[in-house]
């Protein structure tokens, strides 16, 4: 089944505005999913979340943190031994060596600890914009909103942006919510794309925003079109089957 379409307009900003009171009432304790004790495995648990649910890395990460609790250890780690801890998270290969040359950098240049700064953060083996924003967001505390999967389909089909990619995403969704907020945002966005907003079909009948939101009167002309397509589809003559020459 095709995907259902994103709106082709924004929504006016009174209405984004109201969108997002919604969500932040219904979402009242939004915070990250992903279990951790420190900044260390706050940012090893989001580069290993990626392609992967925040509930999977949760059950992989007691077992990598208890055998390399510090970033000293980990930087130590042989590949083929967090390969095996990890595998469940997919990519474990690539993860592996990530989060290893990860602990090295933060060993290295900024003696174990987890850099502040955006910039600093970025350059961290693995380490792209979006799991930079999570880190800032959510054990620092800095104003950053992260662009997930949810977060991009929830933002287009609420109306609130047009982005093309995450970073448009970001600047629309940054431009409607305090700078203050924006950590939270990240979250009311995941967890209404996780309970209701989901993808392919988002359960509109239970959706807090249903009379804000645009796309359920999308929903309801691609089901039509849909229909009327199938109904003609079964409506048209069929073709004879061409005759089979008698056998002689």
């Amino acid at each position: 089944m095709p995907p259902i379409p994103f709106p082709k307009k924004k929504v006016p900003r009174d209405v984004a505005l109201e969108e997002l009171r919604i969500l932040e009432a219904t979402y009242p304790k939004a915070t990250t999913a992903l279990e951790h004790h420190n900044d260390f495995e706050l940012l090893i648990s989001v580069i290993l979340s990626a392609q992967t649910t925040d509930a999977r890395v949760n059950l992989t990460t007691p077992a990598l943190f208890k055998k390399y609790p510090t970033p000293d250890k980990l930087a130590l780690a042989p590949q083929s031994d967090v390969e095996s801890i990890i595998k469940s998270t997919g990519f474990f290969r690539m993860k592996a060596r990530n989060i290893i040359n990860c602990a090295r950098d933060l060993v290295e240049r900024f003696g174990g600890a987890v850099p502040k700064d955006r910039d600093d953060l970025e350059s961290l083996a693995g380490v792209g914009r979006k799991t930079a924003s999570v880190v800032m967001a959510n054990a620092f505390e800095s104003p950053a909103l992260a662009v997930d999967t949810h977060v991009f389909r929830v933002s287009h089909r609420l109306g609130l942006t047009l982005g093309k990619n995450p970073r448009q995403v970001e600047d629309d969704v940054t431009a409607l919510v305090p700078p203050k907020k924006w950590g939270l945002a990240t979250h009311w966005l995941i967890l209404h794309g996780r309970a209701i907003c989901k993808a392919p079909t988002p359960k509109c009948a239970g959706c807090p925003v249903n009379q804000l939101c645009p796309t359920p009167a999308i929903i309801a002309k691609t089901v039509t079109a849909r229909a009327q397509s199938g109904r003609v589809a079964r409506a048209a003559p069929r073709k004879p089957a061409p005759s089979k020459a008698k056998k002689r």
